[in-house]
């Protein structure tokens, strides 16, 4: 990218944040009309300002997705295009989520040092005006440049921020004694449950575009495999996203099916995605391995010995999922090329041939 463009780039990116705060405001002055409102901790202004925020990041990923790669789609057979906007639409709805809980989990922080703050229509204008701002100039930069290894990130950044929300509105101070699930029981479980939900739309995404980098670095010989690597990594974002819908405390034997489930995805995605990989790196050889080992062996010592709880159990794959999944995404980013590649088949999966 040369320096001119560069500096387009982040004028295109100052005006975007410009009219995310006046959009912003704008909604802020007229929710608030007419009274001094409680603006911090998770009450109903809290909740109208992350909603302000989510939908005003989601419209700046959008028009920059639009702006600077519409043309990427235009060569590509339809079962491709679809696919990609498919994954688009994810991202957006993703950015949204990301966005509602990152501006929940900032007004829960500052209600603790802010006790009783209260702002008028023309204050608390200002203040969402400012969160749609932030957020929308993220969202826009990452609509320029969209790479797997910003999802991957985005993803790691979320699930940190939305489990530590969860734990700051947890209704039960003793849910890490059993597991992480107990966070999505009782009066604040939308908290943790949307985080997950979100999540899975997350890892289904990051998929997607792990076989966007996998189609460019091997092409069309190689989609088959490529086919396989996706749908495991949608299954896992699937499995995911059930965990949320399927609270522990109204159905127990479903979410933890799904859990479970979600869990051996995960180390499964892994394997057969660094399969397909050619001649993967030492790297990434010594990650996978770590992640096998450890993760067979946490299991071992969680059912068997007692020896791990089930919360420790949970924290080590999620992690080490991630580790590994960052790491992946990193060598692929330095093995395959940038610029987009058209498929040359124009379906999905071969016709089958008539027979007699």
């Amino acid at each position: 990218m040369d320096t001119d463009q560069a500096l387009r780039e982040q004028l295109h990116a100052l005006w975007a944040t410009i009219g995310c705060f006046l959009v912003g405001m704008t909604a802020g002055i007229i929710l608030l009309w007419g009274d001094q409102y409680a603006m911090l901790g998770t009450g109903p202004v809290a909740l109208q300002t992350a909603a302000v925020a989510a939908v005003v990041a989601a419209l700046a990923f959008i028009i920059s997705t639009v702006f600077y790669r519409r043309g990427e789609t235009w060569q590509m057979p339809r079962w491709q295009k679809l696919v990609s906007n498919v994954s688009a639409a994810a991202i957006t709805l993703a950015m949204g989520g990301v966005t509602a809980i990152g501006v929940l989990l900032a007004g829960q922080v500052l209600a603790t040092g802010l006790r009783g703050l209260e702002l008028g229509p023309l204050g608390g204008g200002l203040l969402i005006g400012v969160a749609a701002a932030l957020s929308g100039r993220l969202a826009f930069q990452a609509g320029i440049h969209l790479s797997t290894r910003n999802l991957a990130a985005l993803l790691f950044s979320y699930l940190i921020i939305g489990t530590v929300f969860a734990m700051t509105t947890a209704t039960d101070p003793t849910w890490w004694q059993r597991n992480f699930s107990q966070l999505g029981a009782g009066s604040g479980a939308w908290a943790f449950n949307g985080t997950l939900i979100i999540a899975g739309l997350l890892i289904g995404t990051v998929g997607s575009y792990i076989g966007r980098d996998l189609h460019r670095l091997l092409e069309d010989d190689a989609i088959p495999h490529i086919a396989t690597v996706v749908g495991i990594w949608f299954a896992a974002g699937l499995a995911l996203t059930a965990v949320g819908l399927l609270p522990i405390d109204q159905l127990p034997t479903p979410h933890n099916i799904a859990a479970f489930t979600m869990l051996f995805l995960l180390v499964a995605a892994a394997g057969y995605t660094q399969f397909v990989l050619p001649n993967p790196p030492l790297v990434l050889k010594a990650v996978t391995t770590m992640l096998v080992i450890l993760v067979g062996g946490s299991t071992v010592l969680t059912f068997m010995f007692s020896v791990i709880s089930v919360t420790a159990l949970e924290s080590i794959v999620v992690g080490l999922a991630l580790l590994w999944m960052t790491t992946f995404v990193r060598v692929l980013g330095i093995l395959t090329p940038q610029t987009s590649l058209a498929s040359q088949r124009r379906r999905l999966l071969p016709a089958r041939s008539a027979t007699r």
